[in-house]
């Protein structure tokens, strides 16, 4: 019997035709935030799951990455699907080394099943979506400086310029409100920035972004080419390749 999964009721989903960006991103370009969501009748969706989206899965994503004009892909382990990595897993194989991906495991893991990065090497940290700043504050108010403090005292700590979908009030195509926030980040930490779609852009409840729109912000956030090549190239696969 073939288990399905109907999707909340004010599930929005992702952008069925999204616009072709005017900005190329350079050769080599990872988009290094985004998921894959089943298909539910070949991954199920975890029990204990909070959201049940509509199936995006590994095609979508790839011909998506294709479509922006990127080359990589960082695939974050969807909460949807719990522990449970296959969907995650399967689109790492499927794509031929252009992907890695960001798993989940439950405490308790017995050290025989942990990966070897994760006990053998340090760990840096990545914070999501900037720490989610409130772009309707100052950029040198006291909330961002802790953020931006948090960043200079701590070395290992990276931060995705991603999100803009999530955080702008002034919202698309242009999403102007959360460009200083994020220019910020990367000019001042350009050795430790990252940037990624979000798609399929889970639990949105505004709107759902063009992901071509969100492509164009990349030379906003990051006005000079060498700073383009260190978001898209050089950072994610030092972090995610490399290592």
């Amino acid at each position: 019997m073939t288990a399905t999964f109907p999707p909340d009721a004010d599930w929005l989903a992702f952008h069925p035709s999204p616009s072709r960006p005017s900005f190329r991103p350079p050769p080599g370009a990872v988009d290094a935030h985004c998921h894959v969501f089943g298909p539910g009748d070949v991954f199920p969706y975890a029990p204990e799951r909070k959201y049940t989206p509509v199936d995006a899965g590994k095609d979508q994503l790839f011909a998506l990455r294709d479509f922006l004009g990127f080359e990589r892909n960082v695939i974050i382990q969807a909460t949807c699907h719990g522990a449970d990595n296959r969907a995650m897993v399967d689109a790492l194989l499927a794509a031929g080394g252009r992907a890695r991906g960001v798993a989940t495991i439950r405490p308790g893991i017995s050290p025989a099943e942990r990966w070897h990065l994760f006990t053998h090497l340090p760990t840096p940290v990545v914070v999501d979506h900037m720490g989610r700043p409130d772009v309707s504050q100052r950029l040198d108010g006291p909330e961002f400086t802790q953020f931006t403090r948090f960043m200079h005292e701590h070395g290992n700590v990276w931060s995705k310029v991603s999100g803009a979908e999530r955080l702008s009030i002034s919202g698309p195509p242009d999403y102007a409100d959360v460009v200083p926030f994020a220019r910020h980040i990367v000019e001042t930490f350009s050795d430790r920035v990252i940037w990624g779609t979000d798609w399929p852009h889970p639990n949105m409840k505004s709107h759902m972004p063009d992901d071509g729109h969100l492509t164009d912000l990349i030379p906003h956030l990051a006005p000079a080419p060498d700073l383009q090549h260190k978001l898209l190239v050089d950072n994610p696969m030092r972090l995610y390749w490399e290592a």
